[in-house]
């Protein structure tokens, strides 16, 4: 998958980034850091249900799916805007 060239400062006011910070923070632990660099599996407190909620919501949020392989593909936050922004751009 090729990721758009975009800085961490860049990123955090990008439009998806922050829509998908704001539907990840209820999946969350409550006391996890959320940033670019967050990996989903590990940083964020987050078991394999909670994380399908939390794509379930984003997809509503967002209007589109996301195929499984391509979750299956992200690991940061980062990783998972770079991939919503490919399937924008593939729809």
């Amino acid at each position: 998958m090729s990721e758009p060239s975009i800085s961490s400062a860049e990123l955090i006011t990008d439009p998806v980034y922050i829509e998908v910070v704001k539907q990840l923070r209820p999946h969350a632990s409550k006391d996890a850091s959320i940033s670019p660099e967050s990996i989903i599996l590990s940083d964020l407190g987050m078991d394999s249900l909670a994380i399908m909620d939390f794509v379930f919501d984003l997809e509503d949020a967002l209007d589109l799916t996301i195929p499984e392989h391509r979750i299956a593909e992200v690991k940061t936050i980062a990783d998972l805007v770079a991939a919503v922004y490919l399937l924008q751009k593939e729809a």
